[in-house]
């Protein structure tokens, strides 16, 4: 009997279809189109990625006495990864990835283009010097800088570079 659960299985059984592995004989009927090859494997990853067996998988070397260290180096993780993805009982994981998921909806993943003055690193190419050196003369009151805080709880630091005092 089969470890893996049924949808996992279907998606090993359709990409083995693909690649010719079950059981045709003729070449012509198992070329495959290199997007239906690449929607194959990604289909087969997602199941493996959602398959029960993984998390079973983890618990029985945890009860075998693994280390968190052995899982993630066979499942390809850090170990902190791993903790995060498996340590607890189903509730916990599922209230963790569940944070996590409401976490990446309400915080976008790219940095607003519409916020005042200059990011750090754009004013230490302006200026041409590093972004520890705007930091120092931010510190130093050369530079007026100013931390900007989004709706969604997000800071970036801003500095005015056209603002600078003649003592420099």
């Amino acid at each position: 009997m089969s470890f893996l659960s049924a949808e996992s299985a279907r998606a090993l059984a359709e990409l083995l279809t693909l690649d010719g592995l079950a059981g045709h004989d003729s070449a012509d009927e198992t070329d495959a189109s290199p997007l239906e090859r690449l929607r194959g494997i990604r289909s087969l990853i997602a199941a493996l990625e959602a398959d029960p067996a993984m998390l079973s998988a983890v618990r029985e070397a945890l009860g075998d006495g693994r280390t968190w260290d052995e899982i993630a180096d066979a499942a390809g993780l850090s170990p902190s990864a791993a903790k995060y993805r498996w340590a607890g009982d189903d509730a916990e994981i599922a209230d963790r990835h569940e944070a996590s998921r409401k976490r990446k909806r309400e915080r976008p993943s790219s940095v607003p283009t519409d916020l005042p003055g200059l990011s750090v690193a754009d004013a230490a190419k302006q200026l041409g010097v590093t972004p520890q050196a705007i930091y120092q003369r931010v510190t130093r009151g050369l530079l007026r800088a100013e931390s900007v805080e989004l709706p969604d709880g997000r800071t970036y630091k801003r500095v005015f570079p056209d603002e600078r005092d003649a003592a420099e």
